[in-house]
């Protein structure tokens, strides 16, 4: 028996190898490439994700610096039964993008109403340049410019809450709502 042990144990350390040098630099070699190719891979990720929260954010940027903003009082012109028109100021919040305020035939300014009976989208409005910089259409800083929504026919009466959505091609919306007094005057100054 003792022959047996030992010729096998002739026969497993015949078999084994050592690993040579070449071969240790070989696997890790391997090692380290394949480390590279997952840190490329990550870091071209987080640059991607980067670039893309980036964009987000300015056109976040963009959107806040082309809002409009109210200025001054909200006012209605009634015929004594019901609203005919609203009208309101409007200037270019500080630091922001020009705002497009072309007629309305060929506008990117929408004006749409509602009240707790009804929706109209896209009402007609005239403009007046209170503030005026320049002969363009464009509300700029340091232009004021008044808005006169018709509001002939849809039956805002007293003691009706109503709201208005001003949406200019890019920027935030303005919303302005009101209530109606209880009496209408001709001319009320709706706070």
């Amino acid at each position: 028996m003792k022959n047996y042990w030992s010729k096998m144990f002739k026969n497993l350390v015949k078999d084994e190898k050592g690993v040579s040098a070449l071969e240790t630099a070989i696997i890790l070699i391997a090692f380290v490439v394949v480390a590279a190719i997952f840190a490329f891979t990550i870091l071209s990720a987080g640059t991607t994700s980067t670039e893309q929260s980036k964009e987000a954010i300015y056109a976040g940027l963009s959107e806040v610096r082309s809002s409009m903003e109210l200025r001054g009082a909200v006012v209605a012109e009634t015929d004594g039964t019901e609203v005919t028109s609203i009208i309101f100021s409007v200037a270019n919040a500080a630091g922001g993008d020009a705002i497009d305020l072309t007629a309305p035939a060929n506008n990117t300014l929408i004006i749409d109403y509602r009240d707790n009976s009804q929706r109209s989208a896209n009402e007609d409005w005239t403009l007046n340049w209170i503030v005026r910089n320049d002969t363009d259409d464009l509300l700029e800083e340091g232009e004021l410019a008044e808005i006169t929504v018709d509001l002939t026919g849809l039956g805002l009466g007293a003691n009706t809450q109503f709201a208005m959505e001003i949406k200019p091609g890019q920027g935030g919306v303005v919303v302005v709502e009101r209530t109606t007094p209880a009496f209408l005057d001709t001319i009320i100054d709706l706070r």
